[in-house]
């Protein structure tokens, strides 16, 4: 008990953050992004996963200048260079869809680009909305390491999450495309939650998916292989394309978004 008197119970820090408010906490991680999102009319969103080791090609470069400059192993350098175009092709699409998105006459705010809100592919996406001047969202997660919010998230709708299902549960909900960059066991587990959700039609709406990169996705899922022994059929194969192109990726998204969404009555919340 506090030397100031009895503490309002919504108030007391130590119960909120007890065992006993667990639910409490959960729920708090639904309504206040719901009014939160309710109050900036966001209908709907493009969601993008990917790694958040990834860089710009600017600081890639700057790395590898460093490394030679120093006598450093320069493979991993190397490596970030070659892997930083999936962050400026991140952020051109993003960037696309943005633009694309303003351009659309509806009373709520359709399709904006939405990340997990931390570096890498997540900043790369949120960079390219805001450089289209466009208002975006990130959902980020409190964890240890790696993850900070990025700078270009619009202020208001950067979210910070404590649990990974009630994160997991405002990407979905909201999104009405997934586009996923190559990343680690995150953006794996993010993928295959969504393709189940799919494929199980726990979603009540089509959902285009784009994994961007076909070289890294053929070498890290052989989904070939769950067809062969029996364990999906093949035309759950037919649930995402597998590009390199962002034309093509732009192009895939907004004409499955033009026929599945623009032509039905927009609001999921």
């Amino acid at each position: 008990m506090s030397d100031e008197g009895p503490f309002k119970a919504y108030r007391n820090e130590q119960f909120l953050n007890s065992p006993d408010a667990r639910q409490i906490r959960i729920l708090s991680e639904y309504l206040e992004p719901k009014a939160r999102l309710e109050e900036y009319q966001v209908s709907d969103t493009i969601v993008f996963f990917g790694s958040a080791r990834l860089k710009a090609r600017d600081d890639a470069n700057q790395k590898l200048a460093a490394a030679r400059a120093h006598g450093d192993d320069i493979a991993d350098a190397e490596r970030d260079i070659e892997m930083s175009r999936f962050y400026e092709d991140a952020r051109s699409l993003a960037g696309r869809l943005t633009e694309w998105s303003k351009s659309l006459e509806d009373t709520k705010r359709r399709f904006l680009v939405c990340t997990g809100g931390g570096p890498g592919i997540m900043e790369a996406a949120n960079r390219g909305a805001s450089e289209a001047d466009g208002i975006n969202i990130g959902f980020n997660i409190s964890l240890p390491f790696e993850q900070h919010d990025n700078p270009y998230i619009t202020r208001e709708l950067n979210f910070e999450f404590h649990y990974f299902f009630t994160r997991k549960f405002w990407f979905i909900y909201l999104a009405r495309a997934l586009v996923v960059f190559p990343g680690g066991f995150g953006t794996l587990d993010e993928l295959f939650e969504t393709l189940t959700l799919v494929q199980t039609r726990k979603l009540n709406k089509t959902m285009p998916i784009v994994l961007f990169g076909k070289e890294f996705w053929d070498d890290v899922l052989n989904l070939d292989a769950l067809v062969k022994y029996g364990t999906i059929s093949p035309a759950d194969l037919d649930l995402f394309i597998k590009t390199d192109s962002v034309d093509e990726a732009y192009a895939h998204i907004v004409d499955q978004l033009t026929e599945n969404a623009l032509k039905k009555p927009g609001g999921i919340l």
